[in-house]
C-alpha cells in the first residue's frame, strides 16, 4: 500500500448562483406588470453574473501520485480531440475522461460517499456539492472524509464545495448550481472530456472501466441527453408561469414565489424539455459557461423567472444550435420509471432486472441504503459500498485488498456492463435510428 504526503485537495469555494432545498413551501402573490419586469431583468442578471465570476481560490491541484499516471505531463497537457470523427482503431484508444459533479443536501454526506465510491475512477475529476440546508459541519465532515481515503488524495482528483449554494427545486436555482459546478470543472481540469451531473439519489449500472471502455470509441463531440419538443401540459404548468426564486439573492432558506401573471412563449427559438441529467461533451459545456453565442444568455434571462429551469435549458440549447443540434442523443444513458403522474418513482428491489435489461449507464432516484443499492454493488459493481469499484488500476491480489494498490490509470478492465453498453450503441448507430430521434420538432406539441 502506498503511502503519500502529498497536500489533500483544495476545498474549492463558491460565489456564484445560489442553491436550496427540495421542500420550499410555495407562497402565490399578486405582482404589478412593471414590478414583475423589474424583478425578471434583475434577477436574469444576477443569475448570468452568478455564472460569469470564478473563485479566486480556484486553482489546478498538484501533481497526482506518479504509479497511478506514469505519462502526467502528455495526460494533463493533451486533452482528447472532440472532433475526432475517425473510424475505430485497431489498438485500444486512450480512455477519456469524465468530470461528476454530485450534488445532495442535509444527510446526504453517505449516500454522496457511497455514490463516489461506485462511480471513482482516478482518471476522472469529482466536484461535491451540499447544498446550503445541510450544514456547514456537514459540508466540513464531508471533506475531511474525502481527505482521508488514500486514493483520492494519490490521484488529487475530488474536490468539495466549501461554501453552498440553494438548489431549490422550482425556480432557476438549480440551473445556476450546475452551471457553476461545470464551470469549476472546467478549470480544475484541462484534460475531461464529458459532464456528468449526479444527484445523491442517483447511481451507476456499470463501472467506470466499462463506461470509459465505451466511451473511447465514441466521438467526444456526442451529448446525451433526453430532449423533446412536446411541451403538452408544461406550457401552462412549467413555462409560462413567472416565479422567484430566492435561492439566486438570499443568504438564507425562503419562499419561492409565483406571480399571478403569466408571459408568452419565445419565437426568437423553440423549446425542448427533456431531463435535469445529461452528459455534454466538454465543448458544449465551455459553449454554455463561456457564453460566446447569444443563445445560451438569452436562454439564461428566459429561463431565470422559469419554475422548470434545469430540465429546458440544455435540451433547448442544443436542439437551437446549429453546432451542436447534430451532436444530440436522445437519450441520457440514465433508466428511470415514470408513474401516472409523469413522476419518476424510487427504485426498489422489484426493479433489478429492468435495471439490467435496460442497457443504461445509470440510474435513479433510489431511496437512501434500499437494498437494491447492495445487489447492485455484489452483482453489477463488484465492490464494497466503502471502496471503489475495481478497475484496471487495481493491482492487489486479493479480493479485500485489490485497489490498495495502485497500477497505471489507463489500463481498462471491461467486463459485462460494457458488453451491455455496446450492444445499445451498435443497435443505436448501425440502423441511424438516432437521426430520427434527433431534435425533431413536432409543430403541434405547443400552441403560440
Amino acid at each position: 500500500m502506498h503511502n503519500h504526503h502529498l497536500q489533500p485537495p483544495p476545498t474549492t469555494n463558491s460565489t456564484g448562483g445560489a442553491t436550496g432545498s427540495n421542500n420550499s413551501s410555495i407562497c402565490r402573490i399578486t405582482f404589478s406588470t412593471p414590478f414583475i419586469l423589474l424583478i425578471t431583468t434583475i434577477f436574469s442578471l444576477l443569475l448570468i453574473l452568478s455564472l460569469s465570476f470564478s473563485p479566486s481560490s480556484t486553482s489546478l491541484p498538484p501533481h497526482p501520485n506518479p504509479s497511478l499516471f506514469p505519462n502526467f505531463h502528455n495526460y494533463l497537457n493533451s486533452p482528447s480531440n472532440p472532433n475526432d470523427q475517425s473510424t475505430l482503431p485497431s489498438t485500444p484508444p486512450t480512455p477519456p475522461s469524465i468530470a461528476y459533479l454530485i450534488s445532495g443536501s442535509t444527510k446526504d454526506s453517505s449516500r454522496i460517499l457511497r455514490l463516489l465510491f461506485a462511480v471513482y475512477h482516478p482518471r476522472n475529476q469529482y466536484l461535491l456539492h451540499l447544498d446550503r440546508k445541510a450544514t456547514q459541519k456537514e459540508r466540513d465532515d464531508l471533506a475531511v472524509a474525502v481527505q482521508s481515503v488514500p486514493v483520492f488524495k494519490a490521484a488529487q482528483n475530488v474536490n468539495v464545495i466549501g461554501k453552498a449554494d440553494f438548489r431549490y427545486s422550482i425556480g432557476s436555482s438549480a440551473l445556476s448550481a450546475t452551471l457553476h459546478g461545470a464551470s469549476i470543472l472546467l478549470r480544475l481540469s484541462n484534460s475531461w472530456d464529458w459532464f456528468i451531473n449526479l444527484s445523491a439519489a442517483d447511481y451507476p449500472l456499470v463501472t467506470q472501466d466499462d463506461l470509459l471502455h465505451i466511451l473511447s470509441y465514441l466521438p467526444k463531440d456526442l451529448n446525451f441527453v433526453n430532449h423533446s419538443s412536446y411541451i403538452g401540459w408544461r406550457e401552462s404548468k412549467k413555462l409560462k408561469p413567472i416565479v422567484v426564486d430566492p435561492g439566486l439573492y438570499l443568504a438564507e432558506e425562503s419562499e419561492v414565489y409565483y406571480a399571478t401573471q403569466k408571459r408568452e412563449l419565445p419565437d426568437a427559438y423553440r423549446l425542448f424539455t427533456g431531463s435535469s441529467s445529461a452528459i455534454l461533451s466538454r465543448k458544449f459545456t465551455k459553449f454554455c459557461i463561456l457564453g460566446s453565442d447569444n443563445l445560451p444568455r438569452t436562454l439564461l434571462m428566459y429561463l431565470s423567472n422559469s419554475p422548470s429551469s434545469e430540465s429546458v435549458y440544455f435540451p433547448t440549447i442544443l436542439c437551437n444550435s446549429r453546432e451542436f443540434n447534430r451532436t444530440t442523443i436522445n437519450h441520457n444513458m440514465q433508466y428511470a420509471s415514470f408513474n401516472s403522474r409523469s413522476q419518476a418513482r424510487r427504485l426498489n428491489s422489484s426493479d433489478f432486472n429492468d435495471l439490467v435489461m435496460s442497457r443504461a449507464a445509470f440510474a435513479s432516484p433510489f431511496k437512501a441504503g434500499d437494498p437494491v443499492l447492495d445487489k447492485i454493488d455484489h452483482e453489477l459493481l463488484h465492490h464494497n459500498r466503502d471502496e471503489p469499484v475495481p478497475g484496471g488500476w487495481c493491482l492487489g491480489d486479493t479480493e479485500t485488498n485489490k485497489c490498495t494498490v495502485w497500477g497505471d490509470a489507463e489500463i481498462i478492465r471491461p467486463g459485462f456492463g460494457a458488453k451491455r453498453l455496446e450492444k445499445y450503441f451498435l443497435e443505436l448507430f448501425s440502423n441511424g435510428s438516432y437521426l430520427s430521434d434527433q431534435c425533431q420538432y413536432e409543430k403541434s406539441s405547443a400552441s403560440r
